[in-house]
């Protein structure tokens, strides 16, 4: 007779052979699941949704992790109801992911015994509905796992495989296509023109597909920047008239509409369609997300503009709410309603005072870089201080993390050596660019 030890050993290595959230090896420490739980909850609950049942899958996980049992458990019910109206069926091989997660939860709450019961109840979904391929996964479990990675930055390359794989055993499932080629879109490498018309074709044709797909056509009208000037302003418009008849969400296609806006109408086009969605829903966090972005481009991102002070009040007012309700992360947000009091006349000193708390945070290394970046460019546009600007570029630079804020201040540093209005500043930064190539360098300054 088995003893109560090789029965936990038996069942916990029957736990790890699950395809489920909890053995995908996702990357879940505390930030990230704060700043994913915001995005899920963002991308809504509306019936109709053909991803709603892995959307509650995945919010199980960040419940979970973060303590909320009780949530975890809800969300799973919750999931298994979205998939029978999804799929109008009770079962089905659909709820092999589901199963395998609440066999998961309820071994963690030491309810052992539900917990075989579900791990039983995978076994039989597998068993009467086998995957097409005997060295593969089920398509069902292939194109959950691939929704679920492309959520994690660094996982959209093994999404976009196991998408290929779901498709290539059931090619008929429009949604899994279309997850597959925004997850193209997002990885692509846009400096390489051939694959970017190769990109844009299979837009084209996931458009045509699943025409119902908003978010889908705004981003393929966003992606015509580089068709030689294609005329779509009128489609564009007409878009715009669809996306705010629609339910608020963040796969809506409100965000890369607002973009298209920007890019082919102009910028104040953009705040006025992100206040028209607004006014019709004054209590959305994501539209005032939006909104506060279009006001960030008009303010911060064109230079040769001169907002109105009444611009400027309504930037820093959506900035203000948008921060105390997505609070995690707050930095880069933090950053831009800086920058925005920088631009007020009235307020300027604010933008000192948000600095000022911000470079006392302890922050991780590639934060306070970002924020090293931004601080410099602050006090060399704003204030004339160069030499102050100079130590932060220098600060941004050393270090060791590759980003585009890393870049930016060697860029700088680089345009100031080269200019050479002081002999003495030029080869300070002559010297510290040529220690800069050497490991030592980041021990040397260390900030």
């Amino acid at each position: 007779m088995m003893s109560a030890a090789q029965s936990q050993t038996t069942l916990e290595s029957k736990l790890e052979a699950l395809q489920c959230h909890f053995t995908w090896d996702l990357e879940t420490s505390e930030p990230i699941p704060l700043h994913l739980r915001d995005h899920l909850e963002d991308i809504g609950t509306e019936e109709g949704n053909s991803w709603l049942g892995h959307i509650y899958n995945l919010r199980v996980l960040f419940q979970y992790k973060l303590g909320f049992t009780e949530d975890a458990q809800s969300f799973f019910n919750k999931a298994a109801e979205a998939f029978s109206k999804i799929r109008n069926a009770d079962e089905g091989p659909w709820l092999v992911v589901n199963y395998g997660n609440l066999a998961w939860l309820h071994h963690h709450l030491g309810d052992q015994a539900e917990s075989q019961s579900y791990l039983s109840k995978v076994n039989a979904l597998m068993n009467k509905y086998p995957s097409p391929s005997q060295d593969e996964l089920h398509q069902e479990i292939y194109a959950e796992k691939a929704w679920t990675l492309m959520k994690f930055s660094k996982e959209e390359k093994r999404a976009a495989d196991y998408f290929q794989r779901a498709i290539r055993m059931q090619p008929d499932m429009v949604e899994w296509n279309t997850s597959y080629v925004l997850g193209l879109v997002y990885t692509s490498d846009h400096r390489d023109t051939v694959l970017q018309a190769d990109l844009l074709e299979k837009m084209r044709v996931a458009k045509e597909q699943d025409p119902k797909n908003l978010f889908l056509a705004a981003l393929y009208y966003l992606n015509l920047r580089a068709d030689h000037g294609e005329e779509i302003k009128d489609e564009v418009r007409e878009l715009a008239r669809k996306v705010l008849r629609n339910p608020v969400s963040s796969y809506s296609g409100i965000k890369p509409l607002l973009n298209v806006y920007r890019d082919y109408l102009s910028i104040d086009e953009s705040i006025d369609l992100a206040e028209q969605a607004l006014k019709t829903h004054p209590d959305e966090r994501y539209l005032k997300r939006c909104a506060a972005l279009c006001y960030k481009w008009k303010i911060i991102n064109v230079r040769d503009s001169c907002p109105k002070q009444s611009v400027i009040d309504r930037a820093i007012s959506l900035h203000e709410e948008v921060i105390a309700l997505y609070p995690h992360p707050s930095l880069a947000k933090e950053i831009d309603l800086a920058n925005i009091y920088a631009n007020s006349k009235k307020s300027k000193a604010k933008a000192e005072q948000i600095y000022r708390k911000l470079l006392e945070r302890d922050l991780e290394p590639a934060d306070k870089q970002r924020l090293y970046n931004s601080y410099a460019t602050h006090l060399y546009r704003h204030y004339r201080e160069y030499q102050k600007s100079i130590q932060y570029h220098m600060k941004a630079a050393a270090i060791l993390q590759q980003s585009s804020y890393r870049v930016s201040s060697i860029n700088t540093l680089k345009n100031i050596r080269d200019r050479g209005k002081s002999s003495n500043v030029s080869r300070e930064i002559e010297k510290f660019l040529a220690n800069l190539q050497k490991p030592k360098c980041f021990k040397k300054h260390r900030f």
